[in-house]
């Protein structure tokens, strides 16, 4: 990974009148961010470091309760911040699998050496993920390993696909 912290989700609201917050989890087992304790909270240039005391998952979200923060004026300060954590709190990667993190900024060339720019975000739209690609224009290509996505090498900082440059 390029840093050494990692962005995981982000508070996005309030949950009763004790203090809990709601959490958009990035996690692929949403309620997963409730074990990388502790956080590290930024908005803007301000940020805190959080311990995580409890939480669960509630429907489609999750709901937190971080110490020290017991009421709801408190908790509906934190509506917007995003949720960090340091890289070495994640378990490492199988073969073949990847963080969307260090994804991130590699270079991606086409099997005929056509060079198409770097990564800049991931996207998750249900069928499959999505690699987004900055270079002379935006680029989606489907992440779709053995087929759109022929090698990705992390050391070398470079995504290999079969994709059409028209495309």
């Amino acid at each position: 990974m390029t840093e050494d912290i990692v962005s995981v989700g982000k508070v996005s609201g309030i949950f009763g009148v004790k203090g809990w917050i709601k959490v958009y989890s990035y996690t692929e087992i949403r309620e997963n961010i409730l074990t990388y304790s502790p956080w590290i909270l930024r908005k803007g240039k301000e940020s805190k470091l959080v311990e995580v005391i409890d939480g669960r998952r509630h429907g489609k979200t999750v709901v937190a309760y971080l110490q020290g923060l017991d009421d709801r004026d408190k908790a509906a300060e934190l509506n917007g911040w995003e949720i960090l954590i340091h890289a070495d709190q994640l378990p490492k990667a199988r073969v073949n699998e990847y963080y969307w993190a260090d994804l991130v900024g590699l270079r991606v060339k086409s099997i005929d050496g056509t060079d198409f720019g770097t990564v800049e975000q991931m996207l998750e739209t249900g069928a499959n993920d999505v690699v987004v690609v900055a270079g002379e224009r935006e680029r989606l290509i489907p992440f779709l390993q053995g087929q759109t996505i022929v090698n990705i090498d992390l050391t070398a900082g470079e995504m290999l696909v079969d994709w059409d440059a028209d495309f």
